[in-house]
């Protein structure tokens, strides 16, 4: 039943505007800027094209069939406009507009729900930013285009939406899906978690969550879809002061938040602390395999970042042993100054063919399961040459590996081998630490 919201043939626009700044117009032309392939109706009763397009009064004198239709036009005409969608035969609607039960006019939300239920039309919305198929080149949204990737970001909060994904270009991340569900009238977020279960564009699943109006449903299938994929959720309004602004941002409870955290830890959802750290481990998940060990060893030319990162490392309850007296005979051709405890120090003299030799003798046994890279240059040091040769090692090494190359605009070009070739960096130890942990099967990133 979901299947219209993502993969449309055509799509209405029912408040498309020829004014640039109108969100009807900012919708509209993110549809056809993005390239959207099937068919676009704006729907104007006051204008006849819209940035080129011929546009229709109403959605009934379109002769063609539409599968999805977004509406934008204000609240007391809704539930009007729902009625004419569903004697056009339109099954999936997005409603951008607000002004339902997040400012209390919840019997206002009720009866347009009671209209599509009339017609057998599923909604998402309202009060939401729309919603985003990157491998269909659909970009029904009022925020962000972005590119195409594996990671989908289900929000209660459109805005919050729309920061994340101008953000995420910044990071180089891309998405799949991006689903922003406001009020969640109809479409709730267990329903979005069910579909993007069975999504083959989408690896990982990310949610920003205020409140839940059917906490049994979402236990019961966010248990059943994170044993298929995981879930990264941050979950708002955990505080006193926060439930309060939950509620009178989308009219949802806030809840327990112990309730909260306990569902998390036994559906299997992985919480995290801010956006930061969801994507963080989002990236790891997309780029690196998990494993089942808990041995870790750090490769530095620094070590301060090593000291921070084993301190993480540790606090989450990873093990950051010696080298194995096998691994210690291999490492036997390093100078005397250099560290072969864990962290190994290479010291600011270590290059591109030290950092291969070393990591390959580090895991030339199946004693560490993982490894964190921290590169810090000196001016003397090429930083994307060392890039080179860790990427170069990770092509026999089949173990999760996440790097730190630390300092800027130094390191650009280092950063963008590394992930070129599925290697996550983060710019600090902690950052690198936290996202290597939930590579780690058996460790509890919910505690």
């Amino acid at each position: 039943m979901l299947e219209h919201f993502f993969n449309p043939h055509s799509v209405a626009v029912i408040g498309a505007s020829t004014k640039p700044k109108n969100l009807g117009n900012v919708l509209l032309k993110n549809m056809i800027d993005g390239g959207f392939l099937g068919d676009i109706f704006p729907i104007n009763p006051r204008a006849e094209s819209i940035l080129g397009l011929k546009a229709y009064p109403s959605i009934l004198e379109v002769k063609a069939d539409v599968d999805l239709a977004i509406i934008l036009v204000p609240a007391p005409i809704v539930i009007d406009i729902i009625r004419q969608c569903g004697e056009k035969g339109v099954k999936a609607i997005v409603i951008i507009s607000a002004g339902f039960s997040e400012i209390g006019k919840i019997e206002l939300e009720k009866k347009l729900v009671e209209e599509a239920d009339r017609w057998g039309i599923r909604i998402i919305g309202p009060n939401c930013a729309g919603t985003i198929n990157t491998y269909n080149k659909l970009f029904a949204t009022i925020e962000s285009r972005i590119e195409r990737g594996n990671i989908a970001f289900v929000t209660q909060s459109g805005a919050l939406g729309g920061a994340v994904l101008a953000w995420a270009a910044n990071e180089r991340i891309g998405f799949s899906k991006f689903i922003s569900y406001g009020n969640a009238c109809d479409v709730d977020e267990s329903d979005l978690l069910l579909y993007l279960s069975t999504d083959n564009e989408t690896m990982v699943i990310t949610l920003y969550l205020e409140g839940v109006k059917d906490g049994r449903k979402f236990f019961r299938i966010a248990k059943g879809v994170s044993q298929k994929k995981p879930i990264i959720a941050i979950k708002g309004g955990l505080s006193k002061a926060g439930a309060g602004a939950v509620r009178s941002h989308t009219g949802a409870i806030a809840g327990n938040s112990q309730i909260y955290i306990s569902v998390f830890k036994q559906a299997k959802i992985i919480r995290a602390s801010g956006i930061e750290d969801m994507f963080d481990m989002a990236k790891a998940l997309i780029y690196q395999r998990q494993t089942s060990g808990h041995n870790v060893v750090v490769l530095t030319n620094s070590g301060g970042p090593a000291v921070m990162v084993v301190d993480e490392l540790e606090a989450l309850g990873l093990s950051v042993p010696g080298p194995s007296s096998e691994i210690r005979e291999r490492l036997s051709f390093l100078p005397p100054f250099y560290s072969v405890n864990n962290p190994i120090d290479l010291t600011a003299q270590g290059g591109p063919e030290m950092y291969e030799k070393v990591f390959r003798s580090l895991f030339s046994e199946e004693y560490y399961d993982a490894g964190i890279v921290i590169c810090v240059p000196p001016i003397s040091l090429d930083a994307a040459e060392v890039a080179k040769a860790v990427v170069d090692v990770l092509k026999d090494v089949d173990k999760p590996i996440v790097a730190c190359w630390m300092a800027g605009h130094l390191v650009e070009r280092a950063v963008q081998i590394l992930e070129k070739n599925k290697i996550p960096n983060y710019p600090t130890p902690k950052r690198a630490a936290k996202a290597l942990s939930v590579l780690m099967k058996k460790q509890n990133i919910n505690r």
